[in-house]
């Protein structure tokens, strides 16, 4: 009997399932068990032709398409997505391995915001009239033309719905790859889209590694790209993407610093310093995972972080009491293992955790190490896993100094209850995303995006708008054209 996670065709094309058993078969593997739970097949090269075809052809009907219009099918899709949050949820949860608590009230509730809110602004997105005397200028915003998604494999439908809802509410249309690794949810995605009424190709999923991510980011008819992944991948993407001289967003990793200071409230930093190191196993790239300690309550901060980390609960994914599930893959799982032994050897001192959990799947324990230093590899490199360092300051420029002393500025968080402290300690790190007193909040209202090694452009806002449409600008002279000859 087929298991209830595999898809009815590996690729969503121009408005239905399509299969092609002759690309390398890609097995989808259920962290918590190791089990495989479903196979789709990569896209061969004709598979990628028809997607690029369809939505070629779907993007020209769509820009036609009156702006509200555009926006209700965008409504219409979030309402769907939110009545099927539960069926949704349970798929992502197999598709990621996180725990169920958490997929009901992070992913596709997160994907439907993102619809529900580029949907409002479908309509909204005007030009502007500019006065010159008697004569004028007018902008007009247009769509970029055919965008493609690339997605990163640990938040497969949110990250389908944040690159897929500003690009269609600014009438591009998207051919969106997943990751290899979580080929399941965005599937769902392209269903809903064309049930609420989008036309046939507008969003189209197609499988695949590298290699397709290749075909489709190099075709001449591809006019913007936006990838999350790892600087590797993105500088890689972001060089093939100049060649064709397309508009590109990056959305890439991070190793970002959480400031807690002598005054913050150590409960709230604590549930700082959990978020932004377990939730999700630690697999998110905004992650705060260098946590900078006043020394004055380092202890105090440490012997109470290790309290609440050993209440976490781990287990079946799907049983809504755990709150810490397993890490996505064998491979990503080795590779946690492997930055834990590496803090071991170079000195720091073991709080919790520190290994592998005694059970089936690919569960890393939540590992906390203190005494960390800014030159030891788990300082510098990003783990995507739940290993959180701490390590300790006495004054606010040199913490400051120390948290910018890195390639990566994708987040930066600060816990302190002197509020003018807060804001001119943020206004000094160098990140894109920031919290006060607070962590890895993400509401679509809000931009989201890195500055130097992590990223270009943003995701989410109206700021995402820009960067899915571009600007004509149309000069009306009122009176006669002079030359000089």
């Amino acid at each position: 009997m087929t298991h209830p996670a595999q898809p009815k065709a590996s690729h969503f094309i121009n408005g239905a399932y399509v299969e092609d058993t002759s690309g390398t078969p890609i097995p989808v593997i259920y962290a918590a068990t190791g089990e495989e739970i479903a196979t789709v097949y990569a896209a061969t090269p004709a598979i990628v032709e028809q997607a690029l075809t369809s939505a070629q052809a779907a993007q020209k009907i769509w820009a036609k398409t009156a702006p509200t219009e555009r926006g209700r099918v965008l409504r219409r899709a979030a309402d769907i997505m939110r009545e099927r949050n539960h069926d949704l949820s349970v798929l992502e949860t197999y598709d990621t391995g996180k725990p169920l608590q958490e997929t009901l009230v992070a992913d596709a509730t997160s994907g439907a915001d993102a619809l529900e809110y580029f949907g409002g602004l479908a309509a909204s997105l005007t030009g502007e009239h500019i006065p010159l005397g008697e004569d004028w200028v007018y902008t007009i915003r247009e769509p970029l033309g055919l965008c493609v998604g690339i997605g990163a494999w640990n938040y497969p439908t949110q990250i389908a719905c944040w690159k897929g809802a500003p690009a269609l509410a600014c009438g591009n249309s998207m051919v969106f790859k997943p990751s290899e690794t979580t080929p399941l949810c965005a599937l769902k995605v392209a269903e809903i889209l064309i049930e609420a009424g989008a036309p046939a190709g507008l969003f189209n999923v197609v499988q695949g590694m590298g290699e397709v991510g290749g075909q489709l980011v190099t075709d001449p008819r591809v006019d913007k790209v936006s990838l999350t992944g790892s600087v590797p991948t993105g500088k890689k993407v972001y060089a093939a993407a100049a060649e064709g001289m397309k508009h590109v967003t990056m959305e890439l990793g991070g190793k970002s610093p959480m400031l807690v200071f002598e005054d913050a409230d150590i409960e709230n930093a604590i549930s700082g310093a959990i978020n932004g190191n377990f939730y999700s196993s630690g697999q998110v790239c905004s992650n705060g995972t260098r946590v900078f300690v006043h020394k004055d309550i380092k202890e105090k901060f440490l012997a109470r972080l290790a309290e609440r980390t050993a209440t976490a609960k781990l287990g079946d994914p799907m049983d809504e009491e755990v709150n810490f599930g397993p890490m996505v893959t064998e491979n990503q799982m080795n590779i946690v293992l492997g930055y834990i032994e590496k803090g071991k050897a170079e000195g720091a001192r073991l709080i919790c955790g520190g290994g592998r959990a005694e059970m089936d799947g690919y569960y890393v324990q939540p590992t906390v190490f203190a005494d960390v230093t800014d030159d030891m590899t788990i300082a510098r490199e990003e783990i995507f896993g739940p290993v959180m360092c701490v390590l300790d300051f006495d004054s606010e420029d040199e913490v400051v100094a120390r948290a910018n002393d890195t390639e990566f500025g994708l987040s930066a968080g600060v816990f302190t209850k002197d509020f003018t402290r807060a804001h001119r300690v943020i206004g000094q790190l160098e990140a894109g995303s920031c919290f006060i007193n607070s962590y890895n909040d993400a509401p679509v209202e809000a931009p989201f995006g890195g500055v130097k090694a992590s990223g270009v452009g943003r995701e989410n806002s109206k700021e995402a708008i820009k960067h899915f449409s571009q600007v004509k600008s149309v000069y009306v002279r009122m009176g006669d054209c002079e030359a000089a000859f």
